[in-house]
């Protein structure tokens, strides 16, 4: 699904990634972990092809160069990012957004758009899994709405449009238990043999409830160290400096 080799990437002049090499499969969860300022989000962003990164190395997306789909059409061709601090999007009905979202992924992949009843429908059975009140769905995007709302929205977004990859970038932090166990849900709901996760974070705490497939480390812009869950915990236990 996700081919990374020697991936490099810098902004204003500075290296963050350093030559990054990774493989997602579809139906894999990988896990990256690292300090602040590892490239982590970088990552995200390069992968999401948000702009003013210049980049070198492989990359490619089912055997495709994710640079060369146009930013907007990347989620079409079912690229997701959650975001680590969602916008606000004044004047945007949170439901007509999805629902318009939802309607170009279908048109991509070839299939009927859905009319206003079986979207509501859809929309109705997917918030209620996460615990979102509906009241929330008529506002307009995440203007107002909760540290933790915001992140639930993320995930619901994930949800309905079905993505093939879906990168969470810190979608954990600032939660409390509760909406961690939500966002957590949300993500074990969505796993199957064709979809595949990258999920960023710095604290092991939302990894105890996704159990992911891979565990990687992100320092300087490399990957010093991969494994699996038992990483996690040992990175809790010692934190990064001892990880070589």
């Amino acid at each position: 699904m996700l081919e990374i080799k020697n991936l490099k990437a810098s902004i204003n002049n500075k290296d963050i990634l350093k030559g990054l090499n990774m493989t997602i499969k579809p139906g894999e969860l990988h896990a990256i972990m690292g300090p602040n300022g590892s490239g982590k989000s970088t990552l995200a962003n390069v992968l999401s092809g948000k702009n003013g990164y210049k980049i070198s190395g492989e990359l490619k997306y089912y055997g495709k160069n994710p640079k060369e789909i146009p930013v907007d059409e990347r989620a079409q061709k079912g690229i997701f990012l959650a975001f680590q601090y969602p916008t606000e999007i004044p004047g945007v009905n949170t439901s007509s957004f999805l629902k318009t979202s939802l309607n170009k992924v279908r048109k991509i992949r070839g299939e009927k758009e859905l009319d206003t009843l079986s979207f509501l429908n859809l929309l109705k059975k997917k918030s209620s899994e996460l615990g979102i009140d509906e009241k929330m769905l008529s506002r307009q995007l995440n203007v107002g709405f909760s540290g933790g709302e915001k992140k639930k929205n993320e995930i619901l977004q994930m949800k309905i449009l079905e993505p093939s990859l879906a990168i969470l970038d810190e979608t954990d932090s600032g939660l409390d238990i509760d909406a961690l166990k939500i966002i957590a849900s949300g993500v074990n709901s969505s796993r199957d043999k064709k979809k595949s996760f990258l999920v960023i974070t710095h604290y092991q705490r939302l990894l105890n409830y996704i159990n992911p497939d891979f565990v990687h480390v992100l320092s300087d812009g490399k990957i010093v160290k991969s494994g699996c869950m038992e990483l996690a915990e040992e990175l809790e236990k010692t934190g990064y400096k001892k990880i070589k």
